[in-house]
């Protein structure tokens, strides 16, 4: 399969702003032109992406980064097409303003995974952000279409300002999930506390959460439990102080 591998030459010396590795044209660049692409080293400024990685492969719609990038912010930022694989943690902003295409991170996210940048109000709008891991706070933030499926717990925040997509967990949720949420769809396998605004509405067995589930163990590789696909869950409708046609949904144990 054609596309880069770019592997950590050591740690990264500070955070580091990765967002510049999925710029427009990435698909289209090879291992040179990939190296020379500018890197923000917090206290140090901009050098070329080779200086950090070694660059291997041919042009294509995929990209894999190997090393821990735990400093390594944006991440998959802005991304439109193909598939980018993060083998190992990822920094904060990671699939910032996501527009298609598909984010791995095999392990955990920091931050504002796929949230609105700075000074501006949509998120993701569109694409597949998987963390196999655990997220920080405020993820989904400001999202309006698309998929994030984390492994793991998520920190506070998740989904403020959801408009539309679909956030699932197979962890628990924080504090203050979809807080603002006008049409959206919040899932917690592990738990959560809905927000004030949120009034529990049935208790459902819903054939497209069946489908979404076989579709983060087929395709994600995501470890999903039969019992999530099999049994109920207990449906809150919210953000009643807002539109309040959004949901979360909380597995209830049989």
């Amino acid at each position: 399969m054609s596309g880069l591998t770019l592997r950590l030459r050591g740690a990264l010396p500070a955070r580091t702003d990765l967002g510049a590795l999925t710029a427009d044209g990435w698909h289209e660049a090879g291992a040179a032109a990939m190296a020379r692409r500018l890197v923000l080293v917090e206290g140090t400024g901009a050098v070329p992406a080779g200086d950090l990685f070694d660059v291997q492969g041919t042009p294509g719609t995929r990209l894999v980064v190997a090393g821990d990038c735990a400093l390594g912010d944006r991440l998959g930022a802005r991304l439109a097409l193909g598939e980018v694989v993060v083998e190992g943690d990822a920094g904060d902003d990671a699939g910032q303003a996501m527009a298609g295409g598909r984010l791995v991170v095999r392990g955990s996210a920091g931050a504002r995974a796929g949230a609105a940048a700075p000074g501006h109000k949509k998120g993701m709008t569109g694409g597949e952000l998987v963390i196999h891991g655990r997220a920080g706070t405020g993820l989904g933030a400001g999202m309006r279409r698309g998929l994030v499926a984390c492994g793991g717990d998520i920190g506070a925040g998740a989904g403020t300002n959801l408009i539309a997509g679909t956030i699932v967990t197979l962890g628990a949720l924080g504090e203050g999930a979809g807080r603002l949420n006008r049409r959206g769809s919040l899932v917690a396998a592990g738990g959560a506390t809905p927000f004030a605004g949120y009034r529990l509405a049935a208790t459902v067995q819903p054939i497209w959460l069946r489908l979404l589930f076989l579709h983060l163990a087929r395709a994600l590789g995501l470890p999903v439990r039969r019992e999530w696909i099999e049994g109920h869950w207990r449906r809150f409708s919210g953000d009643l102080t807002d539109l309040g046609k959004g949901e979360l949904l909380t597995w209830t144990p049989s």
